[in-house]
């Protein structure tokens, strides 16, 4: 946790690497001081087959997952701060965009919470 999805036309990959695009997303979040040292997941999902209005021709869309806990203005920066990388990075994309979702901590399960060992129920047992 967070998680970054990245969903994009599959064309973006013949201007950058799949390994730079998930390093800029991933160096972003870690810059934030949002997260924990090395909590960071990034991912890309890439589509062949997609309609988009007015005839564009490709698209960039990151999907945040990270626990609550973060201000509204957090998030906001986060997803600004990530935006402006990818536009250095893919400047002739008209559709760049991101948005931020919350895990209910309440509701959040991994490895660690469910190890009985993890008495007090540190998610990075």
């Amino acid at each position: 946790m967070p998680h970054f999805v990245i969903d994009c036309s599959e064309n973006i990959l013949s201007l950058r690497s799949p390994d730079e695009i998930m390093s800029a997303v991933y160096e972003v979040a870690q810059s934030s001081g949002l997260f924990r040292q090395g909590d960071i997941k990034v991912r890309i999902n890439t589509f062949q087959f997609y309609k988009i209005a007015n005839n564009k021709k490709d698209f960039i869309h990151v999907f945040a997952n990270i626990m609550e806990g973060r201000t509204t203005e957090q998030k906001a920066s986060l997803s600004k701060k990530v935006i402006e990388k990818l536009n250095e990075m893919f400047p002739g994309i008209s559709i760049l965009s991101m948005n931020v979702s919350e895990f209910e901590l309440a509701t959040y399960s991994n490895k660690s919470l469910i190890n009985p060992l993890n008495t007090e129920r540190d998610r990075f047992f």
